[in-house]
């Protein structure tokens, strides 16, 4: 799972461990490190951390990250835009069946 975060966020895989994995920003504004932790129970219901994603191309971002494994929640060929709050977007999973969402 690092390795697919890695990319779809540009960090930096800087440890890696059967049990543990480190994320590095490219630079030191914000959020300078993301951590995954190994659990032994698998996904059942909903998620412990929900991600949301904002892309200034968000299209292109969801195939680039289809590419990497991700898939669409809703459909498996055509996103569906869900709005909100001024707000648009799209739920998708990770390779792990993790949900997150882009906009």
């Amino acid at each position: 799972m690092a390795r697919f975060w890695s990319e779809a966020t540009g960090y930096t895989l800087v440890e890696e461990r059967d049990d543990f994995a480190r994320l590095k920003a490219p630079d030191q504004r914000g959020l300078r490190h993301i951590l995954f932790f190994r659990v032994p129970e698998p996904k059942i219901t909903k998620n412990r951390v929900h991600v949301d994603l904002a892309s200034r191309e968000p299209a292109a971002e969801i195939d680039r990250l289809i590419g990497l494994g991700a898939s669409l929640v809703d459909t498996e060929d055509v996103p569906q835009w869900r709005t909100g709050n001024g707000a648009r977007w799209v739920v998708m999973r990770d390779p792990e069946g993790n949900e997150f969402c882009i906009g």
